[in-house]
């Protein structure tokens, strides 16, 4: 069986919903297809979750440009960093032509993203529309 095919097998048994904890659960078994996507020493995983818990602490910090400006993300984690795992404080960005330019192009490239995962929503052409006049 794929792993589509458990997820779907796992999301029939649960009335349609598909829950992280029940595809652990249901990933225990070696024989599965899904047990290959999951680490399963406790050691290495701990240490997993932390970085992860520390990804999330770093994009919850916010900062504000402006004394009467909206908060907006403190760092931001560039294209050319995700293999470094890395962020870069977003004044520093922002003030660098480069960086600012490669963020631009990352923000286009998840805006075209959400598009197409979204696409079928008729009521938000107008964003759609507006979202292609800033890219070109």
């Amino acid at each position: 069986m794929s792993v589509a095919e458990e997820l779907e097998r796992i999301s029939r048994k649960h009335k349609g919903v598909l829950r992280p904890r029940d595809v652990v659960k249901f990933a225990r078994n070696p024989e599965t297809a899904l047990h290959e996507h999951f680490e399963w020493d406790d050691t290495k995983a701990a240490e997993e979750y932390r970085l992860e818990q520390a990804r999330r602490i770093i994009r919850v910090q916010v900062v504000y440009l402006e004394e009467d400006s909206e908060p907006i993300r403190a760092y931001a984690s560039l294209q050319k960093d995700r293999g470094h795992d890395s962020y870069r404080p977003i004044t520093r960005v922002m003030q660098d032509e480069e960086m600012r330019a490669e963020l631009m192009e990352q923000a286009l490239k998840e805006a075209r993203a959400w598009m197409r995962r979204y696409e079928q929503l008729e009521e938000l052409a107008e964003v759609f529309s507006a979202i292609e006049k800033v890219a070109s």
